[in-house]
């Protein structure tokens, strides 16, 4: 069995992925492996991984999908490819610190915890900026669901990135790193909150070696497609699973206001959105709302600051003075686009 398997899906980056790929071979190590996935790329992705995996990567394994399925069914047949003992996830446009990797795996395999959760650099042309996991005690074991709250605050399920930490096979085994299948963004929200509601143990380190590349223009948050309104079904996921949960009481406050505070979000950026998509955020953002328990919405909006409050009361406002529609109706053409 390999020590540590990294999953790395790659679509249409082939201006990226040679620095990813030698970011990855400068943490190579004989009991490593990479699982390289391609999800269908139509640029020149394709040959540059088959070089890699053809010996210029040593322990790479090149994976293809006979179609595009985005980011979490790629990460999800990594999963199901990977032999290792402890896994990784990386995406195809970022790259790695010289070393890191086995650095990350000597410390998590020191703390004997489920996962270990690190620090990052976002990097936007040649800007670089730090990003820390929102909880101060570091290379400490810890119980996950207390990172959860408190409510009004960022905690560590505001901090969804896969990539930025690594995880023991056995979490993988009890189906905890899974993906949902088909979420083209914001697949990493019912990941995290699973994994902190149901792993056992976990630390965060101070570790810094990722960096992430933002600002790519073929990355999904600067695309303001249908895709983007994934977001809604994934949420709903964190909703409906946390209510499952034994301190379902203590912990959806938080999920409802995280996704008041991501609807918000998306609804002060409408105009990056296609006209007809734009309709469609209003149109599923207010069904979303009205889905959500009403008193733990109502406080969630009295919590929040005023612009964000305004945006979403408006939205509830509205949907008060008109008539009921047929949800079926109009909008199937656009949700098939």
């Amino acid at each position: 069995m390999a020590k540590l398997s990294v999953i790395v899906p790659f679509y249409n980056v082939q201006t990226f992925a040679p620095d990813m790929l030698r970011s990855l071979a400068s943490n190579a190590r004989a009991d490593f492996e990479f699982i390289l996935v391609d999800d269908c790329s139509t640029d020149r992705t394709p040959e540059i991984l088959e070089r890699a995996a053809g010996g210029r990567l040593p322990g790479a394994r090149l994976v293809r999908h006979e179609r595009n399925q985005g980011l979490a069914t790629a990460r999800n047949t990594g999963l199901d490819a990977a032999e290792g003992e402890y896994l990784a996830f990386l995406d195809g446009d970022d790259w790695l610190a010289p070393g890191y990797l086995p650095q990350l795996l000597s410390c998590i395999e020191e703390l004997g915890c489920d996962f270990v959760r690190t620090d990052h650099v976002q990097c936007t042309g040649r800007e670089r900026v730090i990003h820390r996991v929102p909880d101060g005690r570091r290379g400490e074991v810890l119980d996950p669901r207390d990172a959860i709250l408190p409510a009004d605050t960022s905690t560590s399920v505001d901090y969804p990135y896969a990539w930025a930490g690594m995880y023991h096979r056995r979490l993988k085994d009890a189906g905890l790193l899974h993906f949902p299948d088909g979420l083209r963004t914001a697949e990493d929200r019912p990941w995290i909150w699973r994994l902190h509601r149901k792993a056992e143990s976990f630390a965060v380190l101070g570790l810094l070696g990722v960096f992430y590349r933002r600002g790519v223009a073929s990355s999904l948050t600067q695309i303001g497609d249908v895709r983007q309104l994934d977001f809604i079904r994934s949420f709903d996921q964190v909703l409906t699973e946390t209510a499952e949960d034994p301190r379902a009481d203590e912990f959806l406050p938080k999920a409802v206001r995280t996704y008041c505070a991501i609807i918000a979000h998306h609804l002060s950026n409408i105009d990056r959105f296609e006209p007809q998509v734009a309709r469609r955020l209003k149109t599923l953002s207010t069904a979303a709302m009205k889905r959500m328990p009403q008193d733990l919405l109502t406080a969630a909006l009295d919590s929040m600051d005023l612009d964000r409050s305004v945006r979403l009361r408006r939205l509830r406002w509205m949907d008060r003075l008109l008539p009921t529609r047929d949800a079926g109706g109009p909008d199937r053409k656009e949700t098939a686009a």
